[in-house]
């Protein structure tokens, strides 16, 4: 698809700005950077304007739909200039999927705006002394670098501008695939997805012509009805292949057929299951796993260590990229082999059983109880007999009493999700001072939001950015902090 095609998926159309007073039209405006969320930015007048679909070097006039005291949002109307910096996306769904936003960036490109990113939100908003920033480390592959993808079943198939523009009535609207962003009903009919191994794409467009041939029926989030509701794919390094298969309704015969379908065409997949959700939401956390056929789990390695996924188990999504973020990891703990190390927000244990061998003790802290089991489930494997793993929220479990009880930290691991760490665990860390905390974060925002609080007491001595994620603007980051002085 052309780039300027490409672009149109983001262009205005018909928007209503407001009835107090009409926003502006803002004619050959040069994209000039990449914004922390990855949209494109500009400056016009002084303020700065996001809008999605372009890229640096490109020119456009650009509708102003929203203002901000300090920003301004607007979308495209007209194409100028396109950038020589643009690359052509290698995927045909690129620009509606809502995925792999950044794949009109050549990806050398995607590396300076993540590095950039950490700088800025570091600088801008920890407000610390920092170190030299380590150069990112990159991928090894920009192309099917996922362990993991889930795709739901749809009876409302997005129809693309062509097909509403001919006004043809469509009574089959069933599709496999992607939501399309904003739109919880409507999911993008995927016919090949590059994040993942082929097998993957194989197996999903197998599920999906054997039920539409069978007539099976694709579920309504409106209305709640439909048997297929979703699918998930994962692998791991060691060719390993895990398919779950959500169903709406126990309709046994139905799900029999598909799942003999599955076994029979696949013999790749070494664990097959399935999953009968009959709720309003799509999480399977709290529903019952059924083995059809192979292993409750796939295996996956590092290191020599090796971890049991299972179909509830948290694992990074790019493995081989989750190995440099532990090496970092391990590096900046530098560890002696007589500390106590704590690894907060644990998850299934895997950077605390990655650590086990370079200490005396792990503790690992996490408040789901499936990745608790996990975690201990993955030392058991390994033969590791010094960690300890607990179950519950974090600001409860670590205090003044869990210290004296399972020994002070010497270093703190602390893996947050996206909103960072709870201002109370940040205070316990600063009543337990340990002499090093590795902070490794997947919002380099929030990362800095957090060093800010540390810093009456730590300093940041290194700073490592990892992609974790290529054509996306997600970037992971490894900071480690030094106490400064116990006594203050």
């Amino acid at each position: 698809m052309h780039a300027r095609s490409l672009i149109s998926k983001f262009a205005a159309k018909n928007i209503t700005v407001g009835r107090k007073k009409k926003l502006p039209l803002l004619e050959n405006v040069e994209i000039t950077g990449i914004a922390s969320e990855g949209k494109a930015l500009a400056r016009v007048d002084n303020l700065v304007v996001f809008v999605p679909g372009l890229v640096p070097g490109d020119v456009a006039d650009i509708q102003i739909i929203r203002k901000r005291k300090n920003y301004l949002e607007g979308l495209v109307v007209h194409v100028k200039e396109l950038s020589k910096m643009r690359t052509k996306p290698v995927c045909q769904h690129f620009g509606v999927c809502g995925g792999c936003k950044w794949q009109q960036l050549p990806y050398n490109r995607q590396l300076i705006y993540k590095q950039k990113q950490v700088e800025d939100n570091l600088e801008r908003i920890a407000k610390v002394e920092l170190p030299e920033i380590r150069p990112i480390i990159g991928s090894q592959e920009q192309y099917e670098y996922r362990n993991k993808l889930e795709y739901t079943f749809s009876a409302t198939r997005w129809l693309d501008d062509l097909e509403v523009e001919s006004g043809t009535i469509i009574s089959d609207r069933r599709a496999l695939g992607f939501h399309i962003p904003g739109k919880f009903d409507r999911v993008l009919n995927i016919e090949k997805c590059y994040l993942q191994k082929e097998l993957s794409n194989r197996i999903r467009n197998s599920i999906r012509d054997f039920t539409m041939q069978q007539d099976y029926s694709y579920y309504n989030q409106r209305e709640n009805l439909g048997l297929m509701r979703n699918l998930i794919i994962r692998n791991s390094t060691l060719n390993e292949w895990m398919v779950v298969v959500v169903f709406h309704s126990d309709e046994k015969v139905l799900i029999h057929n598909l799942m003999e379908h599955i076994r029979l065409n696949f013999p790749e997949i070494s664990s097959l299951m399935y999953v009968i959700n009959t709720k309003l939401n799509d999480t399977i956390h709290d529903q019952q796993i059924r083995l059809y056929s192979g292993k409750d789990h796939i295996v996956e390695e590092m290191d020599g260590l090796q971890f049991k996924i299972g179909p509830k188990s948290f694992f990074q999504t790019n493995s081989k990229q989750a190995l440099e973020l532990y090496r970092i990891t391990r590096e900046f703990a530098d560890l002696k082999g007589d500390e106590i190390v704590y690894d907060l927000y644990t998850g299934t244990g895997t950077i605390a059983n990655y650590l086990a061998k370079y200490c005396v003790r792990v503790i690992g802290i996490e408040n789901i109880v499936s990745a608790i089991e996990d975690a201990k489930i993955n030392a058991s494997a390994n033969r590791l007999s010094n960690t300890g793993f607990f179950c519950g929220d974090i600001r409860d479990v670590f205090n003044t009493g869990f210290v004296e009880e399972y020994g002070h930290p010497d270093v703190i691991i602390t893996d947050p999700p996206r909103a960072g760490m709870h201002a109370e665990v940040v205070r316990a860390i600063l009543n337990a001072l340990p002499e090093k905390i590795v902070y490794v974060s997947c919002n380099p925002a929030t990362q800095a939001r957090d060093i800010k609080l540390l810093s009456e007491r730590y300093r940041v001595t290194e700073i490592q950015p990892v992609d974790m994620f290529p054509h996306t603007h997600h970037v992971e980051n490894v900071v480690r902090l030094d106490l400064v002085s116990k006594n203050q």
